[in-house]
């Protein structure tokens, strides 16, 4: 048994392979329903659409919308063909109420696939359909084009309707974007006031589960019949701070998982401990994990700790055991290839407590040269600073006990050879902005993942250069960071708080080498 739960569409569409003679292209021909199709006062629990030739379902579960949405009801053939498509209704349906079956691509011919697209079975237990509609565009701040398949939904205002209805609630009326529009159309919806809620809905559950789901709303409620067209703007939330259970990785190292904003987030441990003992906190690169360093080890089996952040505190035990010691370890961030005047990053696995500058050594054409080493990322990377030149190999040397760990251990001899490219196998992009009003913008330079590149932050400045760029393709966004805290704030859908406006370049800018781009952004007032 299937239930009619899915609301994203994929589209199946997809040619056979012939095995002689001219190639089927031509789609199943409807004939008939039963119930006949807009039928009024329906009371049965059965419909059966029939069509010219064996037709097939083919990932209905994912691209069937049923309008307001079922859960239990089954649908067949499955598996295997047959000349019509046999509804079997098992929910309760709701009085004067109309019901929308849309099949997307998901009715196809047995042979070559052929799509019956979009066919759509309408009914209503009342005496006529409703035939309001609902329309409007959906976007993403943070990428040029949104997402495919986004659930747009609408929630009856009335008695029983409160802020939390999408969290635990199906909607009243729902329909999805496909995979190749930005636009949409909810039909057969009845007079009143609703609530229109747009989700990208990663599970398929009708439900908004904030830590998975993108979200976009309007502040106010729509009153339909509506001519308006709306536009709903998708983000992710901030997901709520919260710790896992910490878990005993290390010698000397507690791991605690974190979702949410981790800079906000502090640990304290509450078990008694001796009057020499010491603890410090690091971040695992690139990712929501904290690490709690401490010495020396206490004898006892556990680690009491408190854990607090944004609206978060809770008390967490960590069972210690007897895992693998830690030993100290460094690699090269920057690799083989400096960027002309960026520095050189070393990274090491425990966090660095001291640098014995004395120890360190940058030489260029065998001749040492001046640098300035500093511990960044809660000190575990290092990196050193000196002017670079062309086309030049720069030899990094720290000779033992340049650099002590947490623990007291210092480094055994490290040496790193780095070149410098020429300057013309960069390219450069100078940008100019025009009519900029609403200051201070967040200006970001990102690659077509929408990593960032190179930022810029600026309350006035209206020209910027972006330098030594590799060859690629970039793209540009502009943040009002209406705030002033320089960088961008999502939205929150309780708190009614749109995401920080954004505003994309356009058309990506293609950098070559020994390429000076200059472009100009004019912003609309």
């Amino acid at each position: 048994m299937l239930a009619f739960m899915a609301l994203t569409l994929v589209n199946c569409a997809k040619t056979g392979s012939p095995t002689g003679g001219p190639q089927d292209s031509i789609p199943p021909v409807f004939i008939k329903s039963e119930p006949p199709n807009y039928t009024t006062n329906f009371d049965g629990n059965r419909i059966r659409i029939y069509f010219d030739e064996y037709i097939k379902l083919k990932d209905y579960q994912k691209q069937l919308i049923v309008s307001p949405p079922l859960e239990n009801s089954v649908i067949s053939p499955q598996g295997s063909a047959a000349k019509y498509v046999n509804i079997e209704i098992k929910d309760t349906l709701e009085p004067n109420t109309t019901y929308v079956f849309n099949f997307g691509q998901s009715i196809v011919d047995n042979n070559e696939s052929n799509p019956f697209s979009y066919f759509k079975y309408v009914f209503s237990t009342g005496d006529y359909i409703d035939s309001l509609t609902v329309k409007g565009v959906i976007t993403d701040e943070l990428k040029t084009t949104p997402d495919d398949f986004v659930s747009v939904m609408l929630y009856a205002v009335d008695s029983t309707f409160n802020d939390s209805i999408i969290y635990n609630e199906r909607p009243r009326y729902v329909t999805n974007t496909l995979d190749s529009l930005t636009t949409f159309e909810i039909g057969n919806i009845k007079e009143g006031e609703y609530m229109l809620i747009a989700m990208k809905d990663e599970d398929a559950n009708f439900t908004f589960q904030p830590n998975k789901d993108k979200v976009g709303f309007l502040k106010e409620f729509i009153t339909v019949p509506t001519d308006s067209s709306y536009t709903l703007k998708l983000f992710k939330e901030v997901p709520e701070t919260k710790s896992s259970r910490p878990r005993h990785s290390g010698s000397n190292r507690i791991t605690f998982g974190i979702s949410g904003p981790v800079d906000s987030v502090s640990i304290d441990l509450l078990t008694k401990t001796s009057p020499d003992f010491r603890s410090k906190i690091t971040q695992k690169v690139n990712s929501d994990t904290l690490y709690y360093w401490y010495d020396p080890k206490p004898e006892i089996d556990s680690l009491v700790f408190e854990v607090t952040g944004p609206k978060y505190r809770d008390t967490l035990v960590a069972k210690l055991r007897s895992p693998q010691v830690d030993s100290l370890r460094f690699s090269s961030k920057s690799g083989g290839t400096l960027v002309l005047g960026a520095p050189f990053e070393i990274g090491s696995n425990i966090p660095i407590e001291k640098i014995q500058d004395s120890l360190i050594q940058v030489v260029r054409d065998s001749i040492p040269i001046a640098y300035e080493a500093l511990l960044s990322e809660r000190d575990t990377k290092l990196s050193v600073s000196f002017e670079t030149e062309e086309k030049t190999k720069y030899t990094i040397t720290a000779l033992p006990g340049a650099l002590t760990d947490f623990f007291g251990t210092t480094n055994d001899t490290l040496s790193y050879t780095s070149t410098t490219k020429e300057a013309s196998d960069y390219g450069n992009i100078k940008l100019t902005l025009t009519n900029a009003k609403n200051f201070p913008y967040i200006i970001q330079l990102t690659n077509q993942k929408g990593e960032v590149i190179q930022e810029r932050y600026t309350t006035e400045e209206t020209v910027f250069d972006f330098t030594t760029l590799k060859p690629s393709t970039y793209l540009i966004q502009f943040i009002e960071d209406q705030n002033g805290n320089k960088i961008y704030d999502t939205g929150n859908y309780l708190e009614k708080r749109q995401p920080e406006k954004v505003i994309h370049f356009g058309a990506p800018i293609e950098v070559n080498a020994s390429w000076y781009k200059q472009e100009n952004f004019t912003f609309k007032n």
